[in-house]
């Protein structure tokens, strides 16, 4: 079952597209034309609503509901014929489109709240298959880059279990996993930090090798540029907030319009050091055909392990550092001259 968070974010930036005076009216009315939301998922928004609990999270979703109705991007004032709620639903692959409702059977949009991540991928996914497909990785990544200070940092580990554990990391079994996972400090001291920041950097520099390695070309680095960004060969919309609460609504680009309005200049991508983690760098440019400036967009991947150090297979999370409203190809939704959202025209 999504959480109140998720229903909040996705359901109340849904309510806020129908042509309702506020969400407490729009949660008492329930519309038909608003398909997938049961219920108990209303009786939870309006309880949370009265509580104030999440009042603000309420007011955010609710305003990039109405942006969307009102904006040029978007509905342009026309109140949906229809508003679908992805839920629950789970599909059976990978589906590229990041989509969390479909208004009209046309638009897609993703809600997304307090995060700058692009995506999260197995690092063998990033950097050898530059995000192409969603096999699951083989093997162990930091095994596989940095096979001697992976080991080293394993062994400035291990006196810190009471228990015997394998000589080699490569032996470590999941029960292993869990235990050394347990007895981890929060913060390493002494001679396991040390191991730990080589680690970092040894690993960063082999990913960002490998992922160079796999983009031989101008046209493997543009490809990059487009799966990073989540551009697909559909437009659709992002409602939400970044990290930083700076609000978030725009229109994600297809690569044909992109291409139409900017030049792919470059992408780079660098090791990085004293991170406290493995960190890979990354820098996209791009030239505007019309006034011929360049525009850079920046980001970072961090490669750590989910749930706690050696506790399960390592991710590869990707962050955008830019703006959004920075971004080439993320259009922000423009409102009607004189319309300021809540206070009038």
């Amino acid at each position: 079952m999504p959480t109140l968070r998720t229903e909040i974010t996705e359901i109340v930036t849904g309510l806020g597209m129908f042509d309702y005076p506020d969400l407490g009216h729009a949660l008492e009315v329930r519309p038909r034309h608003f398909a997938n939301v049961p219920d108990d998922a209303y009786e939870r928004l309006a309880a949370a609503y009265r509580s104030g609990t999440d009042a603000g999270l309420m007011a955010h979703a609710w305003e990039n509901g109405v942006r969307f109705a009102r904006s040029m991007e978007g509905l342009r004032g026309r109140p949906p014929w229809l508003v679908e709620w992805k839920g629950s639903h789970k599909p059976p692959g990978y589906e590229q489109l990041p989509a969390d409702l479909r208004v009209d059977h046309v638009y897609l949009v993703s809600c997304k709240y307090g995060s700058n991540i692009l995506t999260n991928s197995s690092p063998a996914n990033l950097f050898d298959r530059a995000l192409g497909d969603r096999a699951d990785g083989t093997g162990d990544w930091f095994a596989d880059v940095a096979p001697d200070a992976y080991q080293q940092l394993y062994d400035a580990c291990r006196p810190l279990v009471e228990m015997r554990l394998p000589d080699h990391v490569t032996d470590l079994d999941q029960s292993d996993r869990d235990v050394l996972k347990a007895a981890m400090p929060r913060r390493l001291q002494g001679e396991a930090l040390v191991a730990y920041r080589g680690f970092a950097d040894a690993v960063a520099a082999a990913s960002s090798d490998r992922w160079s390695a796999a983009l031989p070309n101008s046209r493997a680095r543009e490809q990059m540029v487009w799966r990073l960004l989540r551009l697909e060969a559909a437009p659709y919309f992002v409602l939400g907030e970044s990290a930083d609460s700076r609000a978030l609504a725009y229109r994600v680009s297809t690569p044909w319009d992109l291409r139409a309005t900017y030049r792919f200049r470059s992408f780079t991508q660098w090791g990085e050091t004293d991170r406290g983690q493995p960190v890979v760098g990354w820098r996209a440019v791009f030239q505007d055909l019309g006034s011929g400036i360049e525009r850079t967009v920046e980001g970072h991947v961090e490669v750590r392990w989910s749930h706690g150090k050696f506790a399960r297979p390592p991710e590869a999370k990707v962050y955008l550092d830019t703006p959004h409203h920075q971004v080439p190809g993320y259009v922000p939704l423009v409102l009607p001259r004189g319309d300021n959202l809540f206070g009038g025209s």
